[in-house]
C-alpha cells in the first residue's frame, strides 16, 4: 500500500507538478482581483454619478429605458421605468415641443429639457447626453444624465416656469410668422397649446354668443355643450383671472378671459378628458400667457376683416362699392354661363338728388342715400348684388332672373322710393324718384360684361330723357 501511494507523496513528483498548480492558482487570483476591481470601479462610478445627478439613464435602439439610476428618479421608481419608452418622462406629449434628450444624434451638454413627475407636474432638468453606436456607426440608443434645477430656490423655480412659457410662446410665434391669414395663425397657436398642455381640446369663444354654433370662433377638438356651458359661466362671472371648474360630464375646464380693444369680447377655453389631472399653477400661468397671443391674433383678424370690408363697401351706405361689384359681377356671369342660366343687371339713378343736396344740404342728401340703400336691401334677395357705384347711382345684379322679374322689382322701386323719401322733401317742390335701366343677359349669346353694362346704362338714361321716375328694359337688338 505504501508503495502504491508513494509516487504521489514523493518529493520528486510534487516538485514536477507544483509549478503548474501554482500558475493556475495565481491566474485565478488575478482574474478574481480584476473582477473585483472592475466591480468596485463600477460601484464607485455609479455612486458618484448618482450623487451628482437626479437622473442617469441608458436607452436601447427602440427608445426603451434599459438602465435608470438612482433608485428614485424625479419621483419615479427606477424599477418601474426599466423597459418603458423614455418619452414617458417627457413633459410635452410625444416630445413635440422643446428638447428630447432621449433621441440625440450627437453629444450634447447643459441642455434644458422638461421632464414629467408621476403626478404630472413638470421638472426642468439640465442634461448631458450622447448617442450609443455599434461598430458600423449606427445609433443603437443613448446615454445621459441630468440635474433637476426647477426648485433650487424660489427664484430659480419662477425662472424655470418663465423659461418654459417663453419656449412655448417662441414656438407659437415662430409658427404664426409662417402664416399670413389670422385664421391659420390661430390654428397654429391652438395646436401648439393643446399639445404643450396635454389638453383634449381648446376653443376661443365669443362671450356674447348664444349657443355652440354662434359662440365658438375657433376650436381644436369637439366643443361639447357641457364644456361650453361651464366655460361661459366662468367667463361671465367677470373675473379677469384664469379660472377652472369641473363640467357635468367630468371634463376639467380652464378658462382665460381675453378682452381685446376691438372685435369679439372673447375667452380662451381648455379642457381635459374626464378623470384627467387638474390644471397646475404652471399650466395656468402658461395658458394666461398664451391668451395674450390669442388676443393679438383676434385683434389682427378684426383689423383684416375691417380692412377687407372697407375695401369692398361704400362707407356711407354699407353697400358694395363699384370695384367690389364689378369683380363679383364677373364671377357671377361666368358661373351662370356654365350653368346655362340668365342674369339681369339694373342701373338705378336717384332723380333730382343734386337739387335736394343744394337745397337742404349734404346731411339730408346722405340720409336720402341711406334710405335708398335700405329700400334696395328690402326689395332684392340677400344673394343678389346691390352696390352704390358713386354719387346717386346704384346697381343691382340678380342671379337667374330674367327681364320680367327685374321689371317687377323696378316697378316696386318706382312706387316705393317717393313714399319713403317724402319726409326729406318737405318744402321742396320736386320729389325724389328713381330712373331704372334693365339689361338681361342670356347664356350662350357671348355678350361681355362691358356690353351688358352699356345696355343697362343706356336704358337708364333713356328713361331720364323721357320724363324720369320710370324703368326701361334694354333688349339685345336695341342700340339706344
Amino acid at each position: 500500500m505504501n508503495q502504491a501511494i508513494a509516487p504521489f507523496a514523493s518529493p520528486q513528483f510534487a516538485g514536477q507538478h507544483a509549478p503548474a498548480s501554482l500558475a493556475v492558482s495565481e491566474a485565478a487570483q488575478a482574474d478574481h482581483a480584476l473582477r473585483e476591481a472592475l466591480l468596485d470601479s463600477r460601484r464607485r462610478w455609479r455612486d458618484l454619478v448618482s450623487m451628482a445627478a437626479d437622473i442617469v439613464y441608458e436607452t436601447d435602439g427602440w427608445g426603451r429605458l434599459v438602465f435608470v439610476a438612482p433608485e428614485q428618479v424625479l419621483g419615479w421608481s427606477a424599477a418601474t421605468l426599466i423597459g418603458q419608452p423614455a418619452e414617458l418622462l417627457l413633459a410635452d406629449t410625444g416630445g413635440t415641443h422643446g428638447f428630447n434628450p432621449f433621441r440625440v444624434t450627437s453629444p450634447i451638454r447643459r441642455r434644458r429639457a422638461w421632464l414629467r413627475r408621476p403626478d404630472g407636474s413638470s421638472v426642468c432638468v439640465v442634461m448631458a447626453a450622447a448617442p450609443l453606436t455599434d461598430a458600423q456607426g449606427t445609433i443603437i440608443g443613448s446615454r445621459g444624465l441630468g440635474q433637476d434645477v426647477t426648485e433650487q430656490d424660489s427664484y430659480d423655480a419662477r425662472v424655470a416656469g418663465a423659461l418654459r412659457r417663453c419656449e412655448l410662446l417662441d414656438h407659437i410665434l415662430w409658427h404664426m410668422r409662417q402664416e399670413v391669414l389670422a385664421e391659420r395663425m390661430m390654428k397654429s397657436a391652438l395646436d401648439a397649446l393643446v399639445a404643450a398642455l396635454a389638453a383634449e381640446g381648446c376653443a376661443v369663444v365669443d362671450m356674447l354668443g348664444d349657443g355652440v354654433a354662434s359662440s365658438v370662433l375657433h376650436q381644436i377638438g369637439i366643443v361639447l355643450p357641457d364644456v361650453l356651458h361651464s366655460a361661459m359661466t366662468l367667463l361671465e362671472s367677470g373675473d379677469e383671472n384664469p379660472a377652472q371648474a369641473l363640467a357635468p360630464d367630468g371634463r376639467l375646464i380652464l378658462v382665460c378671459p381675453s378682452r381685446q380693444r376691438y372685435g369679439h369680447q372673447a375667452g380662451f377655453v381648455l379642457w381635459r378628458t374626464p378623470g384627467g389631472r387638474p390644471w397646475d399653477a404652471d399650466e395656468t400661468a402658461l395658458a394666461a400667457s398664451a391668451t395674450g397671443v390669442i388676443r393679438v391674433i383676434l385683434e389682427h383678424d378684426a383689423i383684416q376683416k375691417e380692412m377687407a370690408l372697407q375695401a369692398r363697401t361704400d362707407p356711407l351706405t354699407g353697400l358694395l362699392n363699384r370695384r367690389a361689384f364689378l369683380d363679383e359681377l364677373g364671377r357671377r356671369v361666368e358661373r351662370l354661363e356654365r350653368e346655362g342660366l340668365p342674369g339681369t343687371l339694373m342701373f338705378i339713378d336717384l332723380d333730382n338728388f343734386k337739387a335736394l343736396n343744394d337745397y337742404r344740404g349734404h346731411d339730408v342728401g346722405d340720409e336720402a342715400l341711406c334710405i335708398v340703400a335700405g329700400l334696395l336691401r328690402q326689395t332684392f334677395r340677400p344673394a343678389d348684388l346691390v352696390a352704390r357705384l358713386g354719387g346717386d347711382e346704384f346697381a343691382v345684379w340678380m342671379d337667374g332672373a330674367d327681364d320680367l322679374t327685374a321689371a317687377e322689382r323696378a316697378e316696386s322701386l318706382r312706387l316705393g322710393a317717393p313714399a319713403m323719401l317724402d319726409q326729406l322733401t318737405q318744402g321742396y317742390t320736386v320729389p325724389l324718384s328713381m330712373s331704372v335701366g334693365i339689361a338681361c343677359r342670356w347664356s350662350g349669346q357671348d355678350e361681355d360684361i362691358d356690353a351688358l353694362i352699356h345696355r343697362a346704362d343706356q336704358a337708364m338714361y333713356e328713361v331720364k330723357r323721357n320724363g324720369r321716375a320710370h324703368w326701361r328694359v334694354s333688349h339685345r337688338e336695341w342700340q339706344g
